[in-house]
């Protein structure tokens, strides 16, 4: 019973820093998010053509791998360095309030949490970063190939709320008579 126990203390903590960190992970581009189009009375064939030769020119000319393999250990790098710091904050403050190893634990989880989180959300913009280069170097090069990138549809938007404060109203209202001024006297002895 100890055993099984002493497993699922270990197998749990385990689970979340593996799920934690797998939202780290960024994985090159595999497909352009362009839409080209071949030029007027190209086969089927040379366009095909001209597609796999291009998705193959923006895979190399964006070293995709490298930059995606990059960004992943840049985002593992802020989920650890946030948990050591949670840990090393936690254990401070659980050993002013007398339980180093609890403040430590709890440390650790949240800043595994926030740092898990802060790194997925830095692995989610160098995503879109290597995205963006991998479908520059596409619609080059099906443009230098005479095909054309159709450009992307503005999405509809809803326009940001604009607040405007009242107008300050300092005329007086019809009929209002101002309070009569103060007068300073000295005190009455």
């Amino acid at each position: 019973m100890i055993s099984s126990t002493k497993s699922i203390c270990i197998a749990i903590p385990a689970a979340l820093v593996a799920l934690a960190l797998g939202g780290c992970a960024v994985a090159p581009p595999s497909a352009p998010s362009v839409v080209a189009l071949p030029r007027s009375g190209e086969t089927l064939d040379q366009f095909q053509q001209n597609d796999y030769a291009c998705r193959d020119y923006a895979y190399r000319s964006t070293n995709s791998s490298g930059a995606a393999q990059a960004a992943t250990t840049n985002s593992v790098n802020s989920a650890a360095l946030g948990t050591l710091g949670g840990a090393a904050i936690g254990a401070l403050l659980g050993a002013a309030g007398g339980n180093a190893g609890a403040g430590a634990a709890i440390g650790a989880g949240s800043g595994l949490l926030i740092g898990g989180a802060n790194g997925a959300n830095g692995a989610q913009y160098s995503a879109a970063g290597l995205q963006a280069h991998y479908d520059a170097a596409y619609a080059q090069c099906m443009t230098s190939k005479g095909d054309t990138i159709a450009q992307p549809r503005g999405y509809y938007a809803a326009p940001q709320p604009v607040y405007v404060a009242p107008q300050p109203y300092y005329a007086p209202p019809p009929g209002y008579a101002a309070p009569p001024p103060v007068m300073y006297a000295p005190y009455p002895y």
